[in-house]
């Protein structure tokens, strides 16, 4: 598998900027191999991502550098690719946790809450390299949700008639 690496080195101050990469960096859910040093698997949109985190990194007054890489061993590739997906399956876990507790909350929170765990599930889609099990859990969790605020319209019209 090939990887793009980013290399970058930012000023300590002012931290703003630090803060902005480090966001941006957990957004795309890069795998951290060292200090300034990530990693995604390699295809044109990962590429353009980091491209453009390098150039945000060089605006701040840093230096960054991007490399395509190849690991060295199949063990070497599945750490980077587990570390991927230990990160992803906890954001699904927090997604899956929020849905469930979701069913005490009143009607309107519940639509509410719906509506952010549906966005933030495509927004953890997006970075999800190598889906882990909790992937279908959190997208189980989000439509008995769904389901449920349902059941609550279907019961306020009928028992409004």
């Amino acid at each position: 598998m090939d990887w793009v690496l980013l290399c970058y080195r930012l000023p300590r101050e002012p931290s703003t900027p630090r803060i902005a990469v480090w966001r941006r960096l957990r957004r795309l859910g890069v795998a951290q191999l060292g200090d300034g040093l990530v990693a995604l698997p390699q295809d044109a949109r990962t590429r353009e991502h980091l491209e453009w985190v390098a150039a945000q990194v060089e605006e701040a007054g840093g230096a960054a550098t991007l490399w395509r890489a190849q690991t060295l061993s199949r063990a070497d590739e599945q750490q980077v690719a587990a570390a991927i997906a230990a990160a992803r399956a906890e954001e699904y876990r927090q997604v899956i946790e929020r849905a469930g507790a979701g069913h005490e909350a009143e009607a309107s929170a519940r639509r509410r809450l719906l509506r952010r765990l549906r966005r933030e599930l495509r927004l953890v889609h997006r970075r999800d390299f190598f889906p882990p099990v909790e992937r279908d859990r959190a997208t189980v969790a989000v439509e008995e949700l769904a389901a449920s605020c349902r059941i609550d319209t279907d019961t306020a019209s009928t028992g409004s008639s």
